[in-house]
């Protein structure tokens, strides 16, 4: 099989901590936990979070290794954007923030301008795109 437009997209990104992640990312944005498993004792083995709709395409994979934890490194382009096809609901920024995002402006003046760029508590950006993907 090869990639077209219905392959299944796997964001993977290291966390400092899954449950402040899933509080974010779960009780902020309303993605659902699809799977969670703890790490064991063995190497290579480590705490996995998934999150996303479960009729969607894509989901968001969050890692913690105790053992051998990876810092987080994002920049301020690092960006996870969706296109909500209307106005950007202030409850749903004020959710974010309540759990644990921060809103930013961003650098590049388009997203400032069509959105709302919410840092999530590893500082990876969401940008919440009033645009709908067609006419972006």
């Amino acid at each position: 099989m090869s990639v077209n437009g219905h392959s299944h997209i796997r964001l993977a990104r290291p966390s400092r901590d899954l449950a402040v992640a899933e509080r974010f990312w779960a009780e902020g944005l309303g993605l659902s936990v699809l799977w969670r498993t703890e790490g064991g004792a063995d190497p290579g083995e480590h705490d996995l979070l998934m999150l996303g709709r479960p009729d969607a395409d894509w989901h968001l994979e969050l890692v913690h290794d105790r053992r051998r934890p990876v810092e987080p490194r994002p920049t301020e382009e690092d960006l996870l954007v969706i296109y909500v096809d209307g106005p950007v609901p202030d409850d749903l920024v004020a959710r974010l923030e309540r759990s644990g995002g921060r809103q930013v402006r961003s650098p590049n003046p388009y997203w400032n301008e069509w959105g709302v760029t919410v840092e999530d508590p590893d500082g990876y950006r969401l940008v919440l795109c009033r645009r709908g993907w067609s006419n972006a």
